[in-house]
């Protein structure tokens, strides 16, 4: 006869000894339910379940969850704007954007300036007509058009230059805080 005891089938004739042992060495988890050896319970909980600040925001959450958190939801995260790829922290960008996205940019297939909110769908519906604005603001020399596109192009940023500006950002986020917890620590051994 077998006894299914934790997803395991044990025979009948070990099923004393069995349970003997794992009475005395493992202890069911109580936020998992895993079966984990005594001796490492607390360092299972240490290193699974107990709640850990986010280095960026310092939200108190498990584990598990942090490496989302860091690179979904946490709001100070470093995104990119879609306008100017510029780098900032995610809880900044929709104002960012706000802005940015305001500004214009000269279509050279119909000489207008376009929102860079709307430059994608204007592309997509251009006809590459000029409009004659004749005594507009918008009627200028051809090369005061180029100059002027080429002084409102924003600046291309490289992927790796991105990274490196998310990387130079995370150390020194880290060493800022590493810096203030050493301060607060002298100050506290001092009262």
């Amino acid at each position: 006869m077998l006894f299914i005891r934790s997803d395991r089938a044990i025979p009948s004739s070990n099923i004393d000894l069995h349970y003997a042992h794992c009475s005395r060495n493992l202890e069911k988890c109580k936020v998992c339910g895993d079966m984990v050896p005594k001796r490492h319970a607390e360092e299972h909980f240490l290193n699974t379940h107990a709640p850990v600040p986010c280095s960026l925001c310092s939200e108190t959450m498990e584990r598990d969850i942090l490496a989302i958190h860091k690179g979904e939801n946490c709001p100070q995260r470093i995104v990119t704007c879609e306008f100017c790829e510029f780098p900032l922290p995610a809880i900044d960008l929709a104002e960012h954007q706000e802005v940015c996205g305001n500004r214009t940019e000269l279509c050279h297939l119909c000489n207008r300036y376009i929102r860079l909110r709307e430059r994608y769908n204007h592309e997509s519906r251009c006809t590459g007509i000029a409009e004659n604005n004749v005594g507009s603001s918008r009627d200028v020399r051809a090369t005061e058009r180029e100059q002027d596109a080429q002084r409102r192009r924003p600046p291309e940023y490289s992927r790796r230059r991105v990274l490196v500006t998310i990387a130079i950002t995370g150390i020194a986020v880290l060493l800022g805080s590493l810096f203030f917890q050493k301060k607060t620590d002298q100050s506290g051994a001092l009262a």
